[in-house]
């Protein structure tokens, strides 16, 4: 394949990107941000990108899935970076130190453009560098983030660039907010070259949602329910009344009802209710948000209301489901395993896979859980 060699913005040198990897940062996320910067280098002919991976000292730093990355340096090695990228991933509360904060900071007095992907953005709003920005997470943390930092604009979309950042969510969503920024710096020609050359069969735009939104789920035939549940997402915190709901899409109440229960086999009630402690059992999870405030954040008049309604969907109670998380220690003792290749050995001296050690870190994450498979048939 043959791409029209372009030369650099204003013809400088190419621009150098740090990608700063936060402990238990998503591989995938990295390698979907770092490769369209390999290939733009390739299918040009020449240096457009350069990257290097940093950690705080510049040891090795272990990722979601228990592999390890060694990266090019640590943060107090002197570099003449352009965008510094932060990579993020599982827990990212506990991943993001002072450290971290501190050389972000120190970063912003010497450039302008600062990124993320997955829940990177974290380490970005501790620093103070994403107030009054549009800004995209992984959706799981969104609610969160949110609570902690309320003057983030926070986006669903799988990325946002909004002026001088670059934010995307996590898993694939990297290569499209990467493929966006080449395309704006080299032409889309370029962009479409890089796409080919990953089998990618459609570049997904800033518009493009994280979640497959309800419509998608329902088709195009129900757009009275599509607007009745968007109002009940953006009314978690003071709940809208169902009659009212229904006068605002001009149905009675029995209407609103029928309607629900043919597409989601639930009254409009339950289904209110559940979206409500969804959101609870993620600011549970993720912030120390007091279970008054969690409740009163979604919706809940009385704390003894929000608890029976929590136990009877989750089978536990609020605090159960808050000490059970933030007092978890791992069933096979490797959630902390040292950034060796060596495989870890169990307590019975068995040996463990990284996949059961990234199991095990998982279990403290919201969607822990949360979906039944079927055992295998042999």
């Amino acid at each position: 394949m043959t791409v029209s060699r372009s030369v650099p913005p204003g013809g400088a040198g190419p621009q150098t990107l740090g990608f700063l990897l936060l402990d238990s940062f998503t591989l995938i996320s990295l390698a979907s941000a770092i490769e369209p910067l390999r290939m733009a280098n390739q299918l040009s002919g020449q240096e457009l990108y350069r990257w290097f991976t940093l950690s705080l000292d510049g040891s090795p730093v272990q990722a979601s899935d228990g592999l390890t990355v060694t990266p090019d340096t640590a943060i107090n090695v002197p570099l003449s970076l352009d965008m510094v990228i932060v990579c993020g991933g599982v827990g990212p509360t506990r991943s993001v130190e002072a450290g971290h904060v501190s050389w972000l900071r120190s970063q912003a007095r010497q450039l302008r453009r600062f990124g993320s992907v997955c829940t990177g953005a974290w380490a970005l709003a501790r620093a103070g560098l994403l107030d009054g920005y549009e800004v995209s997470t992984h959706w799981e943390c969104q609610a969160a983030l949110q609570e902690a930092y309320p003057c983030i604009a926070l986006t669903s979309r799988l990325f946002a660039i909004d002026r001088d950042r670059a934010t995307a969510s996590g898993g694939t969503a990297p290569l499209d907010m990467m493929l966006t920024l080449i395309g704006r710096d080299h032409g889309r020609e370029l962009a479409a070259g890089i796409s080919d050359m990953f089998v990618c069969d459609r570049v997904r735009g800033e518009q493009d949602q994280q979640r497959v939104p309800l419509k998608h789920v329902l088709g195009t035939t129900q757009p009275r329910l599509q607007e009745i549940v968007a109002l009940m997402e953006a009314n978690l915190e003071e709940p809208i009344d169902l009659d009212e709901l229904a006068r605002f899409v001009s149905l009675s109440r029995r209407q609103l009802e029928r309607l629900f229960q043919r597409n989601l086999h639930c009254s409009p009630s339950r289904y209110y209710m559940r979206l409500r402690l969804n959101r609870a059992r993620q600011l549970l999870k993720q912030t120390s948000l007091s279970i008054i405030d969690i409740a009163s954040a979604c919706g809940f008049v009385s704390t003894p209301h929000f608890s029976k309604c929590y136990r009877e969907t989750f089978g536990r109670p609020p605090r159960e489901e808050r000490q059970g998380w933030s007092a978890f220690a791992p069933v096979s003792g490797v959630a902390n395993l040292p950034p060796t290749p060596l495989l870890a050995t169990g307590q019975g001296g068995e040996p463990i896979s990284r996949a059961m050690a990234a199991l095990d870190r998982a279990r403290g994450e919201p969607t822990y859980g949360s979906f039944r498979v079927a055992p295998l048939k042999h």
